[in-house]
């Protein structure tokens, strides 16, 4: 039952903030209309049909009123038909007919639960003679069957006696009012969300790593706090990023000058194995502090440029293929879309590498499906055990652990591939490949 009223209540803060304004509104409208119709309508029925009632009563009484003719010596009806028809249509607004020598046949009619219905049959009765109403079309008129001796007097009132316009015209003026206030409200409120829908595109975008500009302040004390605190953090983010990115980079650059003149020390010394090793050592951490650059490198914001995927991968394999490795793209359609193309191929870069380390055939696909770039890297080497899944995108990580630096590279390949996707807001997932080795799939907004 909760899951199905989740369901109907709108996602959107403005729809939500429209059903708070409009059920209370509703509400009180619907609570209002019972309240008349129960009070205010039957009273005012009650008095529409003591009324008409009572005109009945008064042509009834001038039909059957008699006087004695003097000329004819007989008693006769003080009104005869005609003149009792023009004074009901005249002051009364009724149509009347009067059928001799018939006879009502009350015992199958029944009112209908209406207020009106109810209110006039309990009117009629005061009159004590046999009726029948027929209310089903108003617009016609209320037609009336009573009594009247061994005759038969047909009544045909007129809608205006027995209906109040005004009381619907409250009814839907309330309903109007309702309306016009539910409107006055969305448009308030869109003016209100308007800002938080800028702080959501903008907190998207920054969280793509795009550069944003500062967020204006409008609306409500808490949405200008809000806003206040976005541009808050999104210079703090950005002086500690680049930060960061300086610090890492003075490091590795300084530490090359002492690398280098140990490198030329090592020319002096006689001893061959020791100078080899020492020479090792030193290669080693000269490629240590390139990987420190290449990673600080990465955190450098490169201009958005468009893309086309299909040439880029098809490039990557011209440039990496040799004779001992295939590398095989199969591309379901032409994708382009929008990105750092530096970042993005030394991101493929980075995967392909490695999958060319330990394997002789790797396999790219790529596709394009709703809003989302799909590219799968897969190779036939021998795998990650899946519990190390994380452990590989950890900087500095490797999985070789003897460190040597002829196989496995300084672990940060990974670590940078996995950055330069999320700053692009897509990610990388690994899993296992159907050739038996490693299968790296990659996620970027299309």
């Amino acid at each position: 039952m909760s899951i199905e009223f989740k369901k109907i209540i709108p996602t959107s803060l403005l729809g939500r903030s429209l059903v708070i304004v409009f059920v209370p509104i509703a509400s009180l409208v619907i609570i209002t209309c019972v309240i008349f119709y129960q009070t205010s309508w039957d009273i005012i029925s009650k008095r529409l049909s003591q009324s008409v009632v009572g005109d009945i009563g008064v042509v009834i009484d001038l039909i059957e009123e008699k006087e004695i003719n003097e000329a004819k010596a007989v008693t006769e009806p003080k009104l005869n038909l005609n003149e009792a028809k023009l004074l009901a249509q005249k002051y009364f607004y009724f149509k009347i007919e009067l059928r001799e020598n018939e006879f009502l046949n009350v015992k199958d009619f029944k009112p209908k639960k209406r207020v009106l219905d109810k209110r006039l049959s309990e009117e009629l009765k005061l009159l004590n003679r046999e009726f029948v109403f027929d209310s089903n079309d108003l617009n016609l008129g209320l037609k009336i069957k009573i009594q009247v001796e061994e005759n038969i007097l047909i009544i045909i009132v007129d809608k205006d006696r027995l209906y109040s316009g005004r009381a619907f015209v409250f009814i839907l003026w309330m309903i109007f009012s309702s309306i016009i206030l539910l409107f006055i409200a969305y448009i308030f409120m869109k003016n209100q969300t308007k800002p938080l829908k800028r702080l959501a595109i903008l907190a998207e975008t920054f969280g793509r790593g795009h550069d944003v500009p500062t967020l204006k302040s409008s609306g409500s004390i808490e949405i200008r706090q809000t806003a206040n605190a976005f541009n808050l953090m999104r210079t703090r983010i950005k002086r500690f990023l680049k930060q960061r990115t300086e610090m890492l980079a003075g490091v590795s650059h300084d530490l090359r000058t002492p690398l280098t003149r140990m490198k030329l020390q090592t020319t002096k010394l006689n001893d061959p194995k020791i100078r080899n090793d020492l020479e090792n050592e030193i290669s080693e951490m000269t490629s240590m502090l390139d990987s420190y650059l290449s990673f600080a490198k990465g955190e450098v914001s490169d201009p958005i440029e468009k893309i086309n995927f299909n040439s880029m991968i098809n490039e990557l394999i011209l440039s990496l293929k040799s004779s001992n490795k295939n590398i095989e793209l199969n591309s379901f359609q032409e994708v382009i879309s929008s990105g750092r193309p530096a970042q993005i191929k030394r991101c493929l870069v980075n995967i392909i590498e490695n999958a060319k380390r330990y394997s002789n055939l790797i396999k790219i696909s790529l596709n394009a499906k709703e809003d989302e770039i799909i590219i799968i890297i897969e190779d036939n080497g021998p795998g990650i055990d899946t519990k190390k899944y994380r452990d590989v995108f950890k900087p500095f990580y490797t999985l070789d652990k003897s460190r040597n630096k002829s196989i496995g590279g300084s672990g940060l390949g990974m670590t940078i591939s996995r950055d330069i996707v999320r700053s692009h807001g897509g990610d990388i997932i690994l899993d296992k490949s159907s050739l038996g080795g490693l299968k790296v799939l990659i996620t970027l907004p299309l």
